[in-house]
């Protein structure tokens, strides 16, 4: 058998028809406590970019403030600078804004997702299926 046989699994088949199959996945980035970024992490600072609140960000998501706040919380804690910064409510209410590291953690984390989405679809069609979904 050749080198580049046994690198490729053989095309899995369909008895009924073309190839059906995909390969799925989600990426995501661990720090020290546990993930550190992922899909959902991205779409909160997104939304937190939007709104400049992270109570209107929660909203957007059907997520609880505290929840937010505590993802928040948790990304801050584990990246070398924050990358959201908030200010207490009072009379004139309060906010939150995205830093230069938030901005570039989503630009980062899109990119790496994008090429993880390739990498699915490649590896789909290698294994006799569409590779989309």
């Amino acid at each position: 058998m050749s080198d580049s046989a046994r690198k490729r699994p053989p095309a899995l088949t369909n008895a009924k028809g073309p190839p059906a199959y995909t390969v799925q996945g989600h990426i995501w980035i661990e720090g020290t406590e546990g993930t550190f970024l992922g899909v959902g992490r991205i779409t909160l600072l997104v939304r937190i970019k939007e709104f400049g609140s992270i109570t209107r960000a929660a909203k957007s998501l059907k997520m609880s403030y505290r929840k937010a706040w505590e993802l928040v919380e948790s990304m801050n804690r584990q990246s070398p600078t924050p990358l959201v910064t908030a200010c207490a409510g009072g009379k004139n209410g309060g906010g939150a804004t995205l830093t230069g590291a938030g901005e570039k953690a989503i630009e980062t984390f899109r990119k790496l997702d994008s090429e993880f989405k390739r990498f699915r679809e490649r590896e789909g069609r290698r294994v006799g299926g569409t590779g989309k979904r």
